[in-house]
């Protein structure tokens, strides 16, 4: 009954005083330092634990429970207190957040012990302490701290029974992509996201929206045609702002330099970063989709008429062109002596086997085919999905 009088009374006078951060200290000092026993010295921890969290003062209630925590660091290994830390760095990283102090908030949740013998952590908490410090770390960009706890949940990914963990890890794994300026994965990912029933519409919209942008952000080629196409086949992407660029890109419809500008208001900061060669991933993905369009509505163009399309110079118009080709997301070849660009009305696909050798497939009338085909199966699938949606198993 003496620490619990004790404890009231440094809850009412220390508060008063602003001694409260010290005097809690020493509290929980000789909590541990006396022969109680674990069992008797819990519940006064969890006391402290509790008294601390009542305190309204942001400012205040960081400095008493770093104090705490210092007072119960050193002895986590020798006394099992390891509940109470977890709930101060829980409480601090609650408090740090609030202030919008998140890589602090990420920093006092890495020191929770997860694997341990003295407490039963799931594999849920275990994830969810994970992606919050993942999302924590997003917050300030910091996309290689964020990377590294969302591969630590991903080994436990398929043991999550919370549909909100689930959720948290798709949503973080398509940021850190789009980050990465991975945009053809992060589309795909946001997409996938955007079509959660847990998630309210706006939600779903948002989601839907990023992943229209990062469709665009993504280098031209078959991969980003097949994206496009799904996207623009949404029947919610035409109540969208982003709708104008990706109907023109799906279309192969060349783009005009407000249209660009437009678009570039709706971008992030890392969506607006410069690339190595000076140039912003918006514009190179632009030129490059005005590239590959000009290869479907012409048989061959003048190098000089290719850069006056593109706005480049001849020698930069080239450069995209000849790296295009080798990289088979057009086909063609290009006369350096007459300086003409002759395309083959073909479209290259990364298709193969683990040799990672690609495969051409050639002729207009082939891929004409090919299109009607994968238009009839993507609609095949949706009238699937709608029929599963209204009558479920």
């Amino acid at each position: 009954m003496g620490y619990k009088r004790l404890l009231d009374q440094i809850q009412t006078s220390s508060r008063a005083s602003n001694t409260f951060s010290a005097d809690l200290g020493a509290f929980i000092d000789s909590v541990l330092g006396e022969n109680l026993g674990i069992v008797a010295a819990r519940p006064l921890l969890g006391a402290a634990v509790e008294s601390i969290k009542t305190l309204q003062d942001p400012d205040a209630k960081i400095e008493a429970g770093t104090t705490a925590l210092r007072s119960l660091e050193p002895r986590i290994s020798v006394v099992s207190v390891e509940e109470q830390d977890a709930q101060l760095r829980e409480m601090l990283a609650d408090t740090y957040q609030a202030q919008e102090e998140y890589i602090e908030a990420a920093k006092v949740l890495q020191g929770i012990q997860l694997e341990s013998s003295q407490r039963r952590v799931s594999d849920d908490q275990k994830v969810d302490t994970w992606m919050r410090i993942c999302r924590l770390y997003l917050e300030e960009d910091d996309t290689t701290s964020a990377e590294s706890y969302l591969n630590r949940a991903k080994n436990l990914r398929h043991q999550i029974s919370k549909p909100e963990i689930v959720l948290a890890f798709q949503l973080s794994e398509a940021r850190i992509l789009d980050a990465r300026r991975r945009f053809l994965d992060a589309s795909q990912a946001y997409h996938s996201f955007s079509f959660s029933a847990v998630l309210d519409e706006d939600e779903r919209i948002r989601a839907l929206s990023s992943a229209i942008i990062c469709a665009v952000l993504a280098p031209a080629g078959p991969q980003r045609s097949r994206a496009l196409a799904k996207l623009y086949k949404d029947e919610r992407a035409e109540q969208l702002g982003e709708f104008g660029m990706l109907e023109k890109m799906f279309l192969d419809r060349l783009l005009s330099p407000d249209e660009v500008a437009r678009f570039s208001e709706k971008l992030q900061p890392h969506q607006l970063a410069k690339t190595a060669d000076g140039s912003t991933v918006l514009a190179k993905a632009v030129i490059e989709h005005n590239l590959l369009s000009v290869s479907r509505l012409y048989d061959n163009i003048g190098i000089d008429g290719l850069a006056a399309l593109l706005g480049l110079a001849a020698e930069e118009a080239e450069g995209y062109a000849a790296r295009m080709l080798e990289q088979g997301r057009i086909a063609g070849s290009i006369d350096q002596i007459d300086r003409v660009i002759v395309f083959d009305g073909s479209e290259t696909s990364a298709e193969g086997g683990s040799s990672g050798q690609r495969k051409l497939v050639t002729g207009k009338g082939l891929r004409k085919w090919d299109a009607r085909v994968q238009g009839v199966a993507e609609e095949l699938e949706r009238v699937a999905s709608m029929i599963q949606l209204q009558h479920p198993v």
